[in-house]
């Protein structure tokens, strides 16, 4: 599901930059990796939490997806002179090889897709044997309560608080490592792709 002007305006804004400095400082504390990694980030929007993991994390390549066109254009602007590549599509379908990730980053985007259990199976596909998954979620309280609900577009169906993410991560073949934070309204922290039997 595409954001709509406010959440793209919001996306677009200082003040989600400084969020993420912050969420990703809290994401190397609990699970650096090692340089010259391949990582991806779903739902890059404008592009510029991409421009915050590739300082902070360092890897070799990085690839941004999202499935706005919109954004990506934006995104293509300001990563244009990085090793970033900008590539459209949704964390349902993920145009990529199974394996091939040490890394994928989400910044608030699996409560914005229909089938969010399928893209948590993507992510998990996509990552290699002891790949992470950096989570940052919102929950129903924070985005469809009685004000940003008519501001705001979610999904209406089969939305999801902490217990039911952290189960269908587990499903998906994660473990959340020591550290994650969840409240009523949201979810912070990284979970780590199970070894191949």
């Amino acid at each position: 599901m595409l954001v709509n002007w406010p959440e793209r305006f919001f996306c677009n804004s200082f003040a989600r930059r400084f969020w993420q400095r912050g969420q990703a400082k809290r994401w190397y504390a609990m699970r650096p990796l090692p340089d010259g990694g391949d990582v991806l980030e779903i739902g890059c929007g404008n592009g510029a939490g991409a421009r915050i993991l590739m300082t902070l994390f360092n890897p070799a390549k990085f690839t941004a997806l999202d499935p706005d066109p919109l954004m990506l254009a934006l995104a293509r602007k300001r990563l244009a002179e990085s090793i970033a590549e900008v590539v459209e599509g949704g964390a349902e379908n993920l145009p990529f090889a199974s394996g091939r990730f040490d890394a994928v980053f989400n910044f608030g985007i699996i409560h914005h897709v229909e089938d969010w259990r399928k893209a948590l199976s993507e992510v998990a596909r996509v990552l290699r044997p002891g790949g992470a998954f950096y989570i940052e979620e919102i929950f129903p309280d924070l985005y469809a309560n009685a004000l940003l609900r008519r501001i705001v577009a979610h999904p209406t169906q089969d939305r999801f608080y902490a217990p039911e993410f952290k189960e269908a991560l587990h499903e998906a073949g994660f473990t959340l490592l020591p550290g994650w934070r969840e409240s009523r309204l949201t979810m912070l922290g990284v979970a780590v792709k199970g070894e191949a039997a």
